[in-house]
Formats: structure tokens, C-alpha cells, sequence
């Protein structure tokens, strides 16, 4: 009884709520569950079309034409070189205001698509395409110009080799990086609060203001952000293995805890990253 009593004294004294946060932790109300599964559906949908818009720019970067390549260039400059935030205000804001293009909610079926959503998806998509463009480039290029000599050879036309040569060997370089700017997409979704999108962390704000138990119900939010993250991490790993190449010796590969707090420094890369001729380096957001 009396270190019962030792607990609610130390809890009070550091000011920390502990059933409020372990009541949210453990039943979240429905409000704070419908802004963590638009953290989830926006994440997924903005990354996918990312991807395909990113494989469009990087072809466009390996063109013949100069025009393509100057393009795809001065877009992943232009992108990468703005904040995320200001991007995201400029569409939103900015466009209205201006008089451009005013998003407003759309009708699809049942469902109620809100003008803010399809803002902040065209916008995280369209940020996310300049980086996976380095990525996707970079990959392609890692790849031996003699596979692409030989298919040429084989009477193979250069789409159908991109199919079924580059892109299938690409990939398994690509996902790797892929994977970790999934992670950064569902945790950039929380600067979605500067438009009012009522995500995760607009909610948790909104709890916030209504029982100022700041600490509490953010260090909630971390908390679930962090399960997001991990979850996908195993999600990650199990991909990789699936695209290892089965003819090729396994790789060490990364442990659990490496994956969590960060890879390996230094050493030798794994076994099928290496390709001759060519480093096996991806222009990602970290080499921006």
C-alpha cells in the first residue's frame, strides 16, 4: 500500500498522467484511430503512385532525347530542393489563393474523397517521385550495359528489355532504399497538420488542447508511429528475402536489432549487391 502510494506521489510530482497515457495507449478513442488509419491509407497510396511517378522520371532521365533528360533533371532538382512543408501549403493554400485550382471533396461511389486528402496526396506523391528517381536511376545504371547489349542481340526491343532484363535485376537493389522511404513517408504525413488534415498528429494536437496532457498523448502518438514503423520493417525484410536471388549464396543479411537502431558500418556489401563495372550506390534522400 505504502509503495503504491510512493508511485502516485513520484507520478504526481513529475507531473506525468500515467492511466491517461496508458488509457490511450491501450484504447485509443475512435477519433485518434480514424486519423491513425488516414496515416496508414495516405502513406500507401502516396508511396505507390510516387513509385510509378518516380519510374517515369527516371526513364525520362535516361533518354536520348535531350529534352526528357532535362526535364527529368530540373524536376528532382526543383523537388529535392524545396522543404516538404512548403510544398504542401503551396498546393493547398497557395493554389487556391491564387486563383488556380481549388481542392474540393469529390463524390466516388459511397465514399467522400476530402479536397484536402487528394492534396495531400498528389503532394507527398510528387515529392516522393523526385526520390525514388535517384533511386531507380541509380539501380538501372548499377546494372551491367552488357546484359543490355545482349538482349539487344536476342532481337529484344529496348521496352521489352526493360521489362524483362533491367527492371527485374533493378528491383532487387531498389527495394532496400524503397523501404526506408516508406518509413519516412508515414512519418512525414504528420507535417499534414499545417493544412488541417486531421491525421494522427492533428489529432493528437486536438486531444491535447482539450486536456493539456501534452507529454501523455504525444508520447502516445511516438509510440504508434514507432509500431507503424516496426511493423513494416519485418514487412521489409520478408521482401527482400522474397527477391533474394536463389542462385546466389545467402547474404548475412541485417539482424532485427540492426534493422531497428540502424545496418552495419563499414564492411563489404552483401553478396548479389555488387555488380562488375558499375557501384552499387543509390542517389537517396540521404545522399541529398
Amino acid at each position: 500500500m505504502a509503495d503504491t502510494s510512493l508511485l502516485a506521489d513520484s507520478a504526481q510530482v513529475a507531473g506525468f498522467d500515467w492511466s491517461f497515457f496508458w488509457h490511450y495507449l491501450i484504447s485509443p478513442s475512435g477519433t485518434f484511430l480514424e486519423g491513425l488509419w488516414r496515416t496508414v491509407y495516405i502513406s500507401v497510396v502516396a508511396q505507390a503512385l510516387g513509385v510509378l511517378l518516380g519510374l517515369v522520371i527516371a526513364l525520362a532521365q535516361r533518354s536520348r532525347f535531350a529534352a526528357l533528360r532535362w526535364g527529368g533533371g530540373a524536376y528532382v532538382w526543383l523537388i529535392r530542393g524545396t522543404p516538404l512543408l512548403v510544398q504542401l501549403v503551396l498546393v493547398y493554400n497557395g493554389l487556391a489563393a491564387a486563383g488556380v485550382y481549388r481542392f474540393t471533396d469529390v463524390q466516388v461511389g459511397g465514399l467522400v474523397l476530402l479536397g484536402v486528402v487528394q492534396a495531400a496526396v498528389l503532394t507527398l506523391a510528387v515529392n516522393e517521385a523526385a526520390y525514388m528517381a535517384e533511386i531507380i536511376r541509380a539501380a538501372l545504371d548499377a546494372i551491367d550495359r552488357g546484359q543490355t547489349e545482349a538482349a539487344q542481340a536476342l532481337g529484344m526491343t529496348p521496352s521489352l528489355t526493360m521489362r524483362v532484363v533491367l527492371l527485374p535485376q533493378a528491383l532487387r537493389i531498389i527495394v532496400p532504399p524503397l523501404g526506408n522511404e516508406f518509413n519516412l513517408m508515414m512519418k512525414s504525413t504528420s507535417l499534414l497538420s499545417v493544412i488541417g488534415l486531421q491525421e494522427m498528429f492533428l489529432t493528437a494536437q486536438s486531444i491535447n488542447s482539450a486536456t493539456f496532457k501534452t507529454f501523455e498523448i504525444f508520447l502516445v502518438a511516438a509510440c504508434y508511429y514507432l509500431a507503424l514503423t516496426t511493423v513494416w520493417s519485418f514487412v521489409q525484410r520478408f521482401i527482400e528475402r522474397k527477391l533474394a536471388d536463389p542462385g546466389a549464396m545467402p547474404p548475412p543479411g541485417l539482424s532485427l536489432r540492426e534493422r531497428l537502431v540502424g545496418g552495419r558500418g563499414g564492411g563489404p556489401a552483401p553478396r548479389g549487391t555488387a555488380v562488375v563495372g558499375k557501384e552499387p550506390t543509390l542517389a537517396g534522400r540521404e545522399a541529398s
